[in-house]
C-alpha cells in the first residue's frame, strides 16, 4: 500500500480487536448490555464496530489507489486487481461460513455475512475510486443515503420482518436468510443485499477521507466529523438509527465518529508519534478475523468451548456475578489473538488475500 499509515494500521486493529471481544463471550447468556448489539432501532457501542471496519476500508482504498491513478497508472489493470481483491474476501466468506455450518451444524448454510459485505463494498468503492472524482463520489454518497431513505419509505414499515430489506431477502435467500420462518416466509438478514448500499456509503466516507489525509488536510476529518453527527441525529428523529437495516441516519452517526476517531488516531500517532497501539492487528486483520472464527468453529467442534468456558472462568460467577466471567473469556480470547498478531508483526509475516 502506497502513503501507509500508522494510525489507520492501528485504528484497523483496534477494530478488529473490538470485533473479536464482541463476538466471543464466554455465555451469550450473560452480556454487558454495552458489548451487545441494540435489538433493532437504537444503538449501543458494539454497532459502531462494523461501519469502523468499513470506513477503514474506504480510507486503506484511497491511500492505495489515489497516488496510482494520479501517476497514470492503466486504470483497467487496476480495476481488475481490486475485482480480484473482492472475489477472494467473498470467497473466504464463503469459506468460513461453510466450515461454521459444518462445524456448529447450524440450521442452514448462510451465504451473506460480514466478509461478503466487505467484499462487495470493496469492489464498488475500489471501482469509484478508480473512476470517479471526488464530486462524483460525493454524489454518490447523497443519492445512497435519499435513495435508501425512499426505498425504506416506500415499503411502508419498519419492523424487523416487514421492512422492504427484510422482505428482499427473505424472497431471495428463503431458508439461507440469518433469520427465516418457514410458516410465514418471513425472515431478516442483517448483512442482506439491499443494506449493502448504505454499506457503501460508510465505505466512501472512508474514501473521501483517505483523500483528506493522503493530501494532508486532516481539519477535514473533525469538521466532517461533527457535521455528519448533528445531521445523522437530526435525521434520527425521522429514520431511526438502526445497525441492521443500516438506515441513513446510521451511515451519517457512525461515520461521524469514525472521522473523529481518525483524525484523533492521525493527529496522536502520525503527528505527535504516539505507539501505533493495535498496528499488528491492523497489519494482519482478515488474517486474525479467520484465524479467530477458524478456532471457534474448532472448539465447537471437538466440544472444547464449554469445557474451557466451565473451568476456566465460570468459577467467578458466585463471585462477581455471570456476566464478569464471560467478558473475561472474551478478553482472554482476545488476549491470544492479540499475541499472535505482534508474533506475526515482529517476524514480518503478513497474509494476504
Amino acid at each position: 500500500m502506497g502513503n501507509r499509515m500508522q494510525s489507520v494500521d492501528a485504528l484497523r486493529g483496534l477494530t478488529v480487536a473490538a470485533m473479536l471481544l464482541v463476538n466471543n463471550p464466554g455465555d451469550w447468556g450473560h452480556v454487558y448490555a454495552p458489548l451487545q448489539h441494540a435489538a433493532w432501532h437504537g444503538m449501543t457501542p458494539t454497532d459502531l464496530v462494523f461501519p469502523m471496519f468499513l470506513f477503514i476500508v474506504g480510507v486503506s482504498l484511497s491511500l492505495s489507489l489515489g497516488a496510482r491513478v494520479e501517476a497514470g497508472r492503466d486504470r483497467d489493470a487496476l480495476g481488475r486487481a481490486v475485482l480480484a481483491r473482492a472475489l477472494r474476501i467473498i470467497v473466504l466468506g464463503l469459506l468460513l461460513h461453510a466450515v461454521a455450518h459444518w462445524a456448529m451444524d447450524t440450521r442452514a448454510f448462510r451465504p451473506f455475512g460480514v466478509l461478503q459485505r466487505i467484499g462487495l463494498c470493496f469492489a464498488a468503492a475500489g471501482l469509484i475510486s478508480i473512476h470517479a472524482r471526488a464530486h462524483t463520489q460525493w454524489g454518490v454518497i447523497v443519492a445512497i443515503l435519499l435513495g435508501y431513505w425512499a426505498l425504506l419509505l416506500i415499503g411502508g414499515s419498519l419492523t424487523k420482518e416487514g421492512n422492504l430489506a427484510s422482505r428482499l431477502d427473505a424472497a431471495l435467500l428463503g431458508r439461507f436468510a440469518y433469520e427465516f420462518d418457514s410458516a410465514t416466509g418471513l425472515g431478516h438478514e442483517p448483512e442482506g443485499l439491499l443494506s449493502t448500499l448504505p454499506a457503501l456509503a460508510t465505505t466512501l466516507l472512508g474514501l473521501r477521507a483517505g483523500e483528506w489525509l493522503r493530501r494532508g488536510q486532516p481539519t477535514w476529518l473533525w469538521r466532517a466529523g461533527v457535521a455528519a453527527l448533528l445531521a445523522g441525529g437530526v435525521w434520527s428523529l425521522i429514520l431511526p438509527i438502526n445497525k441492521q437495516l443500516w438506515t441513513s441516519s446510521y451511515v451519517l452517526w457512525t461515520g461521524g465518529w469514525a472521522l473523529l476517531a481518525l483524525w484523533l488516531a492521525h493527529w496522536l500517532i502520525d503527528r505527535r508519534g504516539m505507539p501505533a497501539v493495535g498496528s499488528s492487528f491492523g497489519v494482519n486483520a482478515i488474517a486474525a478475523y479467520a484465524g479467530s472464527w477458524l478456532m471457534v468453529c474448532a472448539f465447537a467442534a471437538l466440544g472444547w468451548a464449554g469445557p474451557l468456558y466451565r473451568h476456566g472462568f465460570a468459577w467467578l460467577v458466585p463471585i462477581t456475578g455471570p456476566a464478569f466471567p464471560s467478558l473475561a473469556y472474551a478478553v482472554s480470547f482476545v488476549a491470544l489473538w492479540w499475541m499472535l498478531a505482534a508474533a506475526l508483526d515482529r517476524r514480518k509475516i503478513y497474509f494476504k488475500i
